[in-house]
């Protein structure tokens, strides 16, 4: 059995213009002084990140590696969410994640989307130079304004939806292959994989790709209503990278899973800093050594009500003290009777 690697923080909702969060050293200071081991990296802010020097020089990943190491802390993951939102976009959504882009590509989907996948690729090359094996992203959607079957939807229009979907992925999945990397996709609303039964499709569409896999985020199962403990049981083989991040869901009278487009402070489904929602960690950590997980618990912390810096501070130690070192004998071990098979033979009277 495997012990779980911890407690990594994803950078993403920390870096910003003042010290310490504008730097890689300055940031991977300030982590590893609340005990974080791992760093998980947004690869499109360059003040923390160059992915394409990342990519074309294993020089490079050699010294950010170096550096993290002085203050005790490893790569967990280089992540290309925002990347990977753009490989796949319907033109309703473009305006809004124009943003996403460099400013020269806004306005065209067709040069953005090629930038995109190119940014995908280069992830593969850039993970491969820190020697990680799995990489966290999104699979964007051309199908999300559809998740609701009205008006009805004509016959084949999902199946082509995800056909597209895999047609795009391939070559990148094929990418990742060759850098010997899992893609491990955030299931998350807004994205045509957003649960299990999506991802079922979006894996019939690339033939099974070995490198099609999931990064677990337990409070996006919450808001769907979704058990989160059953989807560990059913897919555990294809769960690769592990987003540690709290949630409630408290249903009223006025609106539910739908959230009556309200601010998130105000809506039934919300995510919470770690302990403060409904999430039972205490099973969520349990299946992930029983089916031996083999990478980083990573805390995001998304929370439309506590501070982030206390959020990160309470979160390094909330992930640390879920993470089971698991044991190398059965507890039983005392009482074995040292048995051979022709002693097995005489217990089942057959010997």
């Amino acid at each position: 059995m495997k012990t779980l690697k911890g407690p990594g923080i994803f950078l993403a909702q920390y870096a910003g213009d003042a010290a310490p969060f504008n730097t890689l050293p300055d940031i991977a200071r300030w982590a590893s002084s609340l005990g974080f081991v791992g760093l998980q990296i947004p690869t499109n802010d360059r003040r923390l990140f160059d992915l394409e020097q990342a990519a074309a020089s294993k020089a490079y990943c050699d010294d950010i590696a170096g550096m993290l190491a002085e203050h005790g802390l490893a790569v967990t993951e280089l992540s290309t969410h925002l990347q990977g939102q753009m490989v796949a976009s319907h033109p309703a959504y473009d305006r809004l994640f124009d943003g996403f882009a460099p400013e020269r590509l806004r306005g065209n989907v067709t040069e953005r989307q090629a930038w995109a996948v190119e940014q995908l690729k280069l992830a593969a090359t850039a993970s491969s130079h820190f020697g990680l094996t799995a990489h966290a992203t999104f699979s964007g959607a051309l199908a999300w304004h559809l998740f609701y079957p009205w008006p009805q939807r004509p016959a084949g229009l999902i199946e082509e939806a995800f056909a597209e979907l895999g047609r795009r992925w391939r070559p990148i999945l094929d990418a990742f292959g060759e850098a010997g990397v899992d893609v491990c996709y955030e299931l998350h609303p807004g994205e045509d994989l957003h649960d299990g039964a999506t991802f079922e499709r979006f894996l019939d569409a690339v033939g099974h790709h070995p490198r099609a896999n999931i990064l677990y985020d337990p409070s996006h199962m919450v808001l769907q209503q979704l058990d989160y403990l059953a989807f560990i049981d059913i897919y555990h083989e294809r769960i690769r990278a592990f987003h540690v991040k709290d949630a409630e869901f408290r249903p009223n009278g006025r609106a539910g899973v739908y959230g009556g487009y309200q601010n998130w402070i105000d809506r039934p489904g919300r995510f919470r800093s770690l302990g403060d929602g409904q999430i039972d960690f205490g099973g969520i950590f349990s299946k992930m050594a029983q089916y031996d997980y083999p990478g980083w618990a990573v805390l995001e912390w998304e929370c439309c009500l506590k501070d982030p810096i206390q959020g990160a501070t309470e979160g390094a130690a909330f992930i640390r003290d879920h993470i089971i070192k698991v044991t190398d004998r059965a507890f039983d071990d005392f009482a074995a009777t040292g048995a051979d098979q022709a002693f097995n033979r005489q217990i089942l009277g057959i010997g």
